[in-house]
């Protein structure tokens, strides 16, 4: 299986959460991937989220329930252990569907209100730090 070559930011959608055309960053460094949430409700075993954000592009006031979640450690690049909700959802890189993991986590004060780690790169993709935009900028054959 051949590995597509992602750079170090691109555009993706997530249609599943009805985010599209949304900026991430491509981060090796991380091992988890995380995603601005702006609010986080947790009632009867449901997961209430609202993906909103006055700072990130086309982060319009969504609000999402998920019926299954968890929880995790994550540990940020200032070396600070935090546990986090996550929950599963699926991004399109390339015009092709993936599942993808996704813990939840204010980032209005972030560049990217995504970051895509390794757990979801491994296996799938190469990452070339001189290129941007790999996925958004593809045209099928």
């Amino acid at each position: 299986m051949s590995k597509k070559i992602l750079g170090r930011k691109d555009r993706v959608d997530f249609p599943k959460l009805g985010l599209f055309n949304i900026d991430v960053k491509i981060d090796t460094g991380a091992y988890t991937s995380a995603i601005h949430c702006s609010e986080i409700i947790v009632e009867q075993d449901k997961l209430r989220c609202v993906f909103n954000s006055d700072v990130h592009n086309n982060f319009g006031k969504t609000e999402i329930v998920f019926n299954e979640f968890s929880r995790t450690n994550v540990r940020s690049s200032n070396g600070f252990k935090e546990n986090r909700y996550k929950v599963k959802s699926e991004v399109i890189f390339f015009g092709k569907t993936y599942k993808i993991n996704l813990t939840l986590s204010t980032r209005d004060d972030m560049k990217f209100p995504v970051l895509i780690g390794r757990q979801f790169l491994k296996r799938k993709f190469l990452v070339d730090v001189d290129i941007e935009n790999a996925s958004y900028n593809y045209k099928p054959i």
